[in-house]
């Protein structure tokens, strides 16, 4: 993971300060903004950021409106920090395309854990790059998705669950083992998560969301005449 660049976005300068020194000791380069407008400068000027971490309530623009901006112009992984935990402002993060969602206070291993599960999911290399089922196609080295050969746009959560599918085409997999390979063993998390991914996911397949069955109370199953 050396030299990947971090972007970490928060207005107190401890919080950022206890993030970086953790990221610092895993080899990461940490880049740090106190608002949402430096955050956005940053980002479009330097093009290598790997990974941002994002905190909500900010001056000048919030988490929610760069996530907003960003995600209308890169699929880079976004990890949102927030002292709320209502399940609204969680729903409203993975709406706007964030890939993990953390409630202040939290452990800062825990967040150094699930950068490094992120971006090694993100950089490593895979046998078969390319998977096509069902008129599906998905590009790993590219991180693309197209339907009936036109591009549909993902968030980084959503690829990796339609990646996972994939993978296991056929197979009825449960909500826990989706949780477990998908968001990782530390995901304190429900099936709410899973159930919300995949209708968006559904949504934006088309027709073709239909290859995405329901195992009533278990969970899921791609599945394709292929």
């Amino acid at each position: 993971m050396d030299d990947l660049k971090i972007l970490v976005v928060d207005d107190e300068s401890r919080m950022r300060k206890l993030v970086k020194d953790f990221l610092i000791k895993d080899g990461y380069i940490v880049l740090e903004a106190g608002d949402g407008q430096q955050a956005l400068d940053m980002f479009y000027e330097d093009k290598d950021i790997s990974l941002i971490i994002l905190d909500v309530m900010m001056p000048k623009r919030d988490g929610w409106e760069v996530c907003r901006e960003i995600r209308n112009n890169s699929k880079v992984p976004i990890i949102m920090l927030t002292a709320k935990s209502e399940e609204r402002d969680e729903l409203l993060g993975f709406e706007l395309g964030v890939d993990e969602y953390i409630s202040k206070p939290f452990s800062p291993k825990i967040l150094a854990a699930r950068v490094s599960a992120i971006l090694r999911r993100t950089n490593q290399s895979v046998n078969n790059q390319v998977m096509e089922a069902g008129g599906i196609t998905i590009n790993k080295v590219a991180h693309s998705v197209f339907v009936d050969g036109k591009e549909v746009d993902l968030s980084y959560k959503e690829f990796e669950l339609l990646s996972f599918f994939f993978e296991n085409k056929g197979v009825a997999l449960s909500r826990e083992k989706i949780l477990n390979n998908v968001w990782n063993y530390d995901y304190f998390g429900d099936a709410r998560t899973i159930d919300t991914h995949v209708k968006k996911l559904r949504g934006k397949l088309g027709n073709k969301g239909d290859l995405i069955k329901t195992i009533w109370g278990m969970g899921y199953k791609f599945e394709t005449n292929q």
